[in-house]
Order: C-alpha cells, then structure tokens, then sequence
C-alpha cells in the first residue's frame, strides 16, 4: 500500500499550496493522445469540432454552476484548452499566493476539496465527456489526458502575458509543440 506521505512522483502540483485558495491559475487539458479531436486551426482561426464546441460550451458554462469561478482568458485548440481560471472570494486573485501546509492527515488520498482546482478540472472533464459520449459514435470515451497542467498565476504581469499567449495561440499553431502535425 502507497504510503500517502509521500507525494506522488510524478505530481508537478506545489508540495504545500491549498489549491482552494482564493487564487489564478493558467490550466491546460490536453486530448487523449494528443489527438486533434477539438477542431482545427484555419488561417491562424480556429475552427470547432462538434466535440470542440461541446468542450467550449462547457468551459463557458462553469462559471455559471460554480459561483466562486470566474473564467479569464481561454482558447479552444485542436488538441488542448488553455484557460485562465480564478476562484474568487476577495479580490487578492493575484497577490503572492500564501502556501498553506496541507499534511498528508489532513485529507483521504484522492479526496478534493469541493471548491478547489482539482474538482473544478475533474467535473469540467466529466461533463463534457458525459456530452459527447452523447452524441458520439466513438469507442473510445475519454476525449482527456489523464490530469492536467497548472501555474498559478502570481502577478499581474504574469497574467498579461499569459492572457497574451492564450490569444497569440492560434496564430502559432504551426510553431506549437502541442501540434502532432507540425513542420519539423
């Protein structure tokens, strides 16, 4: 049995920061396999698949079922979701976030926190997977990698840039790492 005080490997979570906090945070969910299953780039636009409009229609509906959510910055890319997430609750959303020790006693192992950045990316994902299994004729049912990467945002600085690069993305797709199908 996995002793739970030791952190997981390969977790690139901060060791000692309540992801519940009222913080910002830069995510990016990537496609199972890098699949480009959201749509594709077209002229630096992109354009949506019927499983990209669904992941879309989604991440813009979050805000709406998860009050203390508010949605910066995102971009729908073929294969990946950059956004830029904030839990609100005073308005310290980019102060110097405080790293507040969560001890290995303090929780089950996998159990989140209802209002914290794991459950808000674990529910997005099973919504919108729910949604396209729907409509879709595909055996395979996850349209997600396994986990997600995050930043939490610690400036307004940072967040300008950031907000810069989710709208530049698009325009880049041909230069993007993410992209399968790029020029080598």
């Amino acid at each position: 049995m996995r002793d739970p005080a030791i952190r997981d490997p390969r977790s690139i979570r901060l060791p000692h920061f309540d992801y519940s906090a009222s913080a910002a945070y830069f995510v990016t969910l990537v496609a199972r396999e890098r699949e480009e299953l959201f749509g594709s780039v077209v002229d630096g636009a992109m354009r949506l698949s019927s499983i990209g409009e669904i992941v879309q229609e989604e991440w813009l509906r979050s805000s709406d079922v998860r009050p203390d959510l508010e949605l910066g910055e995102f971009a729908t890319m073929p294969n990946h979701l950059h956004g830029v997430v904030i839990f609100s609750g005073d308005t310290r959303a980019f102060e110097t976030p405080v790293l507040a020790p969560t001890g290995a006693h303090s929780r089950a192992p996998l159990q989140r926190s209802p209002r914290s950045l794991g459950s808000f990316i674990s529910g997005f994902k099973a919504t919108a997977t729910r949604r396209v299994m729907m409509v879709s004729l595909d055996d395979d049912q996850r349209i997600f990698q396994r986990n997600y990467f995050e930043r939490v945002i610690r400036n307004e600085r940072e967040a300008d840039r950031i907000r810069q690069y989710i709208i530049d993305n698009p325009h880049r797709w041909s230069e993007d790492p993410e992209n399968v199908s790029r020029p080598a």
